[in-house]
């Protein structure tokens, strides 16, 4: 059943041109694609000037304390991430579409107030960012109502996904073009491995790290550089080559990187991949057996006492059902 909220919201046109949001600011950027050249010679100044900028693409500072102060609810939060990770696995996505559609959620979660911080308000808000990420980044986006997959609890109207991104473009100041880790981990990779040989590999596990943990209300706390130096010190963690390297270093590989944050970034890294890791932890065999055993032991039995009161319950009845009856016939033949 399609539903319409386009009444709920009363400024959303804008009066922007959207041509705006493919010219923007031309801010340097480092592709997150696996590539085997060496990188540019100024690469390092313009990996600077992001650093620089990248305040501006994320939520104010305090957007974290709302969630601890519970003004914003942290789990609504993450149940619509997860919703867009879905959808990113169900269309192949590209990792940066993932990462934008949360940064822009996020972005107008702590700039609007909605008419609620739970339930369709923010289906609605997920489905507007994704789409609009999908049409920054991939090459086919799907229409609207194909974008609406994988539990989605509602059902939107073209037309109001489309009022919705135009509040998310204005609330964006149409800067769709967002800092993310993901404009770092190349770079960063490279100062891991300045030959190039696992620099494919560390940027691919750093990608996957970067989405296993987008859900964290924890990481709004760091930056996208910060976030991007830690998960590549996680992504080189799980390489034996690179078990000497140690977190504090990272700072040395571009002015602007705090020491202090990336080792407590990459501490939260590591401590949720463990949490990860325990949960998924099977029961031991042998008392997987025992208990199959003692089950099975205990289903017979109960089978067969269900089986043995079921067939006393029937012979019970059937003596109830026949001396009922001879009852009647020796009654008549009395009468008679």
């Amino acid at each position: 059943m399609s539903v319409s909220y386009s009444d709920c919201f009363s400024d959303l046109l804008c009066g922007e041109d959207s041509g705006t949001i493919f010219s923007g600011d031309d801010l340097p950027e480092c592709s997150s694609e696996n590539e085997s050249q060496q990188p540019p010679d100024d690469l390092e100044e313009l990996i600077t000037g992001l650093i620089e900028h990248e305040k501006e693409y994320v939520p104010g500072m305090d957007y974290l304390d709302r969630f601890q102060s519970q003004s914003l609810d942290a789990s609504a939060r993450a149940e619509s991430i997860a919703w867009i990770l879905k959808v990113q696995r169900y269309y192949g996505f590209q990792p940066l579409t993932t990462y934008l559609s949360v940064n822009y959620f996020d972005r107008v979660l702590y700039s609007r107030r909605l008419p609620q911080t739970t339930g369709w308000p923010l289906q609605l808000l997920s489905v507007a960012c994704l789409s609009l990420a999908a049409k920054m980044e991939e090459s086919l986006a799907p229409s609207l109502l194909d974008l609406q997959v994988e539990g989605a609890k509602y059902i939107f109207e073209p037309r109001t996904i489309s009022r919705m991104e135009f509040l998310v473009l204005n609330t964006l100041d149409w800067r769709l073009r967002s800092i993310t880790p993901f404009s770092f981990i190349s770079f960063f990779a490279y100062k891991v491995d300045p030959t190039g040989t696992y620099t494919g590999s560390l940027v691919s596990r750093a990608s996957e790290i970067i989405l296993s943990h987008v859900q964290e209300a924890s990481f709004l706390e760091y930056s996208p550089s910060c976030i991007a130096a830690a998960t590549i010190l996680s992504a080189a963690g799980d390489l034996p080559i690179f078990s000497f390297l140690n977190p504090q270093y990272a700072e040395s590989w571009c002015d602007g990187l705090h020491r202090e944050k990336i080792i407590s970034c990459h501490q939260l890294v590591q401590q949720i991949m463990i949490n990860n890791r325990s949960r998924k932890t099977p029961k031991s065999l042998p008392q997987l057996r025992i208990m199959s055993r003692m089950s099975v032991s205990y289903s017979e039995s109960s089978s067969s006492s269900s089986s043995s009161t079921s067939s006393s319950s029937c012979s019970s009845c059937k003596r109830r059902r026949l001396d009922n009856y001879l009852w009647t016939d020796d009654d008549k033949g009395n009468s008679e």
